[in-house]
């Protein structure tokens, strides 16, 4: 007796009356194709009991529906939101997220990058600690968007610290503090460099001396050392590179019995989890985080788009719908930030 074969994925085009390109997509990410003609797919893939191979798809088009979030620490709070956005934009077109923590090592970084080559489709690489030479040297073999970098020809997202930086400043200007001490993030830290190129003209403007300490790691263990140079600056105000830092600012201040804010403002980066609810609250500046994820995702799914070779499309894919981003961005996009002002700032005394 003859074994009835299995239906393919052309079986299912052929029944459905559209492209094998545009049954693929229907399956694997539906919301790239017009919604009647998914459902049209589905519905006959469910009917001829097509089975899709993860595997047989990677083989034969040399993608593994997998994408990497690169992170210099996944223990920090700060990129959870990341995490969340770039996850659930990823999920939405059929991709697999994994995550790769690269313990603030540039070296480690660099590492990661040349393995995940051939084993993920492309990556979203946060807050990197390579220089920009590195990260185009990457970029060639592997489809990379970058978050909180500028890197020719390689399309980003930037959160505006340094402009969010800025207004930290000018409201302790506004509230008389003259003195201000700026515990900076690491060495490698592309962000922290930007934050410091604002800061210093900004200060000038505003009449106020700004006093570089650091770097320190953006942990909260770093603080005390952030705290006791703030204090022998001279400083009446300190503004941290992230609310991590300003929490150990904060423990390090209450330790040795200075009072928050009558003696010294602090200020944070980045309004993660925790930052409402330490005493006194801490003020800090703001990012739309998970904002930032889905739209790193969106631009790496228009690189991974436009590097698609399935079959050239036909009459039949006419009905899907266009995509929702640009195909590739050469500018950055730029996500505004703001202040929240809470109770860890106040006059300079």
């Amino acid at each position: 007796m003859a074994v009835r074969r299995q239906p393919t994925l052309r079986d299912v085009a052929a029944a459905a009356g559209v492209a094998v390109s545009t049954a693929s997509r229907a399956l694997t990410r539906p919301g790239r194709v017009n919604a009647d003609t998914a459902d049209r797919v589905v519905a006959v893939a469910k009917e001829l009991g097509y089975i899709p191979s993860a595997s047989a798809r990677a083989l034969l088009s040399g993608r593994t529906a997998t994408v990497a979030l690169v992170l210099p620490d996944v223990t920090n709070p700060f990129f959870f939101g990341l995490v969340r956005g770039t996850g659930a934009r990823l999920r939405e077109s059929g991709y697999v997220q994994v995550l790769a923590d690269t313990e603030e090592s540039a070296e480690v970084e660099a590492d990661t990058l040349r393995k995940l080559r051939g084993q993920v489709d492309g990556a979203v690489l946060a807050a990197s600690r390579l220089s920009d030479e590195q990260i185009a040297a990457a970029a060639a073999d592997l489809a990379l968007v970058v978050v909180n970098r500028t890197i020719p020809g390689t399309p980003g997202v930037l959160l505006d610290t340094a402009g969010g930086m800025v207004q930290a400043l000018e409201h302790l200007a506004s509230l008389g503090h003259r003195r201000v001490a700026y515990a900076s993030g690491p060495a490698t830290s592309w962000s922290d460099g930007r934050r410091r190129e604002a800061l210093l003209p900004a200060a000038a403007r505003l009449g106020v001396e700004l006093v570089v300490v650091g770097p320190y790691a953006p942990v909260r263990q770093a603080g005390a050392q952030a705290a006791d140079a703030a204090l022998a600056a001279g400083a009446t105000a300190v503004v941290a590179f992230n609310d991590l830092l300003a929490f150990g600012v904060l423990e390090r201040l209450d330790a040795l019995g200075v009072p928050v804010p009558e003696r010294m403002s602090v200020i944070g980066c980045d309004d993660i989890f925790g930052a409402d609810l330490v005493r006194p609250a801490l003020t800090t500046v703001e990012s739309p985080v998970e904002r930032a994820g889905r739209m790193a995702a969106d631009l790496l799914l228009a690189r991974l788009e436009g590097d698609q070779t399935d079959d050239e499309p036909t009459g039949a894919d006419l009905d899907d719908e266009p995509l929702a981003h640009p195909r590739d961005a050469a500018d950055p996009v730029l996500l505004p930030t703001h202040l929240v002002v809470r109770s860890s700032t106040g006059a300079a005394g």
